[in-house]
């Protein structure tokens, strides 16, 4: 956890001391908090001027709860009671800060964006090296440019590694990130839809995902999937970083075959690492981002074949292909985190291939797909139809999702504009003899099904 003087505070982020703050410059600051409902004793408070409410308002509230000093981009008449430092831009100072402390603590950075995927591969990444190594890695979803200067300032003094886990929202966001944070080992996922609707085709996502390696060490390792033609298509190979590749494709240097869904999870093999590899999680997808997860492993030192055994005990973030078992028997795959169209494409591939005698999907939207919306939510129900394997139960939710259900040919599919009445009808077809897939995006909270059955 951070822990610098006030003066330090200045000094990072080019502000400026009340006469409060300057009687007590040489006291420390631990933590920091842009929040006053978390804030500890002790912390930096940084408050924002957002869309809806100024954080400066809550200054006050921080010094009763235990802040220590707080920063300001207002000239605020508060007398001289509490200590403040004087800023331009509360955000770039906490990122200026986040950016100084991660140099002095100084742990191996592993970087890890992607459309899908980049929670459960940050996991696990954390399972392979946690046993050798003091890990931490992005809180929850942290991975902005907010959320991830607070996680740095969460790392410990005697942190090994940082897992950071950068999300995007434009073209632009990895980029800074990336170089915010300067990894030793940078990863992406996949490339598939999410933010098409700002950034326009999946073209243009390949090259914002592609961002991470521009602050990547010249000593460091890039690390992808060449399974994705569009990015495969941009990546420089005369790099002074070294590249090591992962997937299904055989032109990966680790190859995935034979992938089996089996009660305990799934079940595969990655040439040329020796012996099946087991997860706990279900699906083709998930062993894609196991096998990039190795392959962080082997560029932290491990050898692959020794630390594959540690996945069998990966724990992933909730509603990630969660299994959960109903009281009627059914297994319920919760896959609601949230969606793009190749996760909803790979979790509907995973329900098909498993060994139950009743398939059922409920699916809500996919959000954020602009005027791709229709023509992508339609191409989920062409997908099922091309399936070899039968869906016995269609059922959707959403304005979106009911595109799904338009062109589907699964015989019996209802869509419903209430998850009450969707529960209702999903009821009656929980049998230990089904499987049902939970699937959309975050937004939707399709996972309240599980409230009414």
């Amino acid at each position: 956890m951070l822990e610098i003087t006030i003066e330090q505070v200045a000094e990072i982020s080019g502000g400026r001391l009340n006469q409060a703050a300057s009687r007590i410059k040489d006291h420390s600051i631990e933590g920091v908090s842009i929040d006053t409902r978390t804030i500890c004793a002790g912390n930096l408070f940084i408050p924002f001027l957002g869309e809806n409410v100024d954080g400066h308002r809550f200054i006050s509230d921080a010094f009763e709860k235990g802040a220590a000093l707080s920063l300001s981009e207002h000239e605020m008449h508060m007398g001289e009671t509490v200590p403040l430092v004087h800023v331009e831009d509360g955000l770039r100072a906490l990122q200026d800060i986040a950016r100084l402390y991660l140099e002095k603590v100084s742990p191996t950075v592993i970087a890890i964006t992607g459309s899908n995927g980049k929670t459960t591969t940050k996991d696990m990444v954390e399972c392979l090296l946690s046993p050798y190594f003091n890990v931490k890695k992005t809180i929850g979803n942290y991975n902005n440019e907010i959320g991830l200067p607070l996680t740095i300032l969460e790392i410990d003094s005697d942190t090994e590694f940082s897992i950071l886990e950068l999300g995007m929202d434009a073209r632009g966001n990895i980029d800074f990130l990336s170089r915010m944070t300067t990894p030793d080992v940078a990863i992406i996922t996949n490339v598939g839809e999410s933010h098409i609707e700002k950034l326009g085709s999946r073209e243009n996502i390949a090259a914002a995902k592609y961002e991470i390696v521009n602050g990547l060490k010249d000593t460091g390792t890039f690390i992808y999937s060449r399974d994705y033609p569009l990015l495969e298509r941009i990546v420089d190979k005369e790099v002074s970083y070294s590249v090591r590749t992962g997937g299904m494709d055989a032109a990966n240097d680790l190859e995935i075959t034979g992938v089996a869904e089996t009660e305990d999870g799934t079940v595969f093999n990655i040439s040329p690492i020796e012996g099946e590899i087991i997860i706990p999680q279900l699906g083709a997808h998930n062993a894609a981002n196991a096998t990039l997860a190795l392959a962080a492993a082997e560029a932290a030192g491990l050898d692959m074949d020794e630390v594959k055994g540690h996945l069998a005990q990966l724990k992933v973030t909730d509603m990630r292909m969660e299994q959960l078992q109903h009281e009627s028997g059914a297994l319920i795959i919760n896959d609601a985190y949230n969606a793009s169209l190749s996760s909803m494409k790979s979790a509907i591939r995973t329900i098909e291939g498993m060994d139950y005698g009743y398939k059922i999907l409920v699916l809500a939207d996919i959000l954020e797909l602009g005027s791709h919306s229709e023509e992508l939510h339609r191409s989920v129900g062409a997908y099922i139809n091309d399936s070899t394997r039968t869906i016995d139960l269609l059922l959707t939710i959403g304005d979106e999702a009911k595109r799904i259900n338009e062109v589907s040919d699964v015989i019996s599919k209802r869509h419903f504009d209430s998850i009450e009445a969707l529960s209702a009808a999903l009821s009656p077809h929980l049998t230990k003899d089904a499987v049902v897939l939970l699937k959309g995006s975050r937004g939707m909270a399709v996972e309240r099904v599980m409230e009414y059955i």
